[in-house]
């Protein structure tokens, strides 16, 4: 059974989520998450259950110990979470949408203390080869309230039974345990090579709840490293000519 915690979320593209504990409650989170916590809240950092669950945490994107945040005190304690890079939170009621559900490697923020943070993967070959992010997933498990973040703006869709969504395999961040996916090759060469969104696409068949995300980490991630090639010169053309002039003139290195 786990702890009922009351709970509010802060901000709009960095947001956190602050979690309101009475006496004896619980929360956990990935190490590194916390933000700021009140007094009478106590840290309790483990693998929770063995080396065996960390490593399985490790599989999925988290650290391999999760930390437990208990108030010992009187009243009401509170204890926040950050998101760690820009997007929003989403709220998951365990206990209302069945007790399971499964979400991206990386996605989990924190949950209340009894919700295990499972391993599932992929049960098909394709998803397991091409399925990218998709390929292993968490399963949040319970009664309680677990929070997930992802990136960029959030679009959440009801599926009917045998209603189909096609997804770029980034973009999805969670759904119910009754939503078949699978993973779909984009047919044609000229997509393939110029189509610019990968050659494999999320398959999804309702009945079930999907969550998708604007900007996928990998996205933001590869713009930046993109633009840190740009900025050392080694883009060519203006990059590389123009990027050491400017180094040098700046710098007061002149080089001509």
């Amino acid at each position: 059974m786990a702890d009922v915690i009351d709970y509010k979320i802060h901000g709009d593209d960095m947001q956190i989520v602050e979690v309101e504990l009475d006496p004896g409650e619980g929360v956990r989170a990935e190490a590194g998450a916390m933000m700021y916590m009140e007094e009478g809240i106590r840290m309790q950092t483990s693998t929770d259950g063995g080396v065996f669950k960390g490593f399985k945490r490790m599989i999925t994107g988290e650290s391999f110990f999760i930390t437990t945040f208990l108030f010992s005190g009187a009243g009401k304690g509170h204890v926040s979470f950050g998101a760690p890079y820009p997007g929003k939170i989403i709220a998951l009621h365990l206990d209302k949408i069945g007790g399971e559900f499964l979400c991206q490697k990386d996605a989990f923020l924190c949950a209340a203390k009894g919700v295990e943070i499972e391993v599932a993967f992929s049960k098909r070959l394709g998803s397991g080869l091409f399925g990218g992010e998709g390929f292993i997933l968490q399963r949040l498990v319970g009664d309680g309230m677990a929070f997930i973040h992802a990136g960029g703006t959030i679009i959440e869709r009801q599926l009917t039974a045998g209603e189909k969504l096609r997804v770029d395999t980034g973009c999805l961040v969670a759904f119910s345990p009754s939503v078949d996916y699978d993973i779909q090759f984009i047919g044609g060469f000229k997509n393939a090579l110029f189509g610019g969104e990968g050659v494999f696409l999320a398959s999804l068949t309702g009945p079930g709840t999907v969550y998708l995300q604007s900007l996928p980490f990998s996205r933001l991630a590869d713009r930046i490293f993109a633009a840190a090639r740009f900025n050392r010169g080694e883009h060519k053309g203006v990059g590389g000519i123009g990027g050491d002039l400017l180094g040098g003139l700046l710098g007061g290195d002149r080089k001509f």
